[in-house]
């Protein structure tokens, strides 16, 4: 499955449009990890066991979508954009959507 943030890509072609596609996930943050961030809070610098969470995160989100364009019989995903949000305290939703289509290699 192609996975592209552009509109089209070089060297396809658009042969059929299924729409938009999307996957998600909920995270809540975890007591132990919490802590480690306040502790690390304190001295400064990244909070590694956040980055790690986030990125799993985004992956399963990619995961969910590319599902559904399989599905819908697409072969790549294109203008695909990330969001975040805040539902409730502790917790993050990660979407991750695009447009699922059926490229094919263009012939010369």
């Amino acid at each position: 499955m192609i996975i592209s943030s552009r509109n089209d890509l070089s060297g396809h072609r658009i042969v059929e449009e299924f729409g938009l596609v999307r996957g998600s996930t909920i995270r809540a943050r975890h007591l132990g990890r919490d802590i480690l961030a306040g502790l690390k809070s304190v001295v400064g610098g990244e909070i590694q066991e956040y980055t790690k969470m986030m990125a799993e995160s985004r992956e399963q989100a990619i995961d969910r979508m590319e599902r559904e364009a399989a599905n819908l019989g697409a072969n790549a995903v294109l203008c695909v954009r990330f969001s975040t949000s805040y539902v409730m305290g502790g917790t993050a939703e990660i979407v991750v959507y695009g447009s699922a289509v059926k490229v094919e290699t263009d012939q010369p």
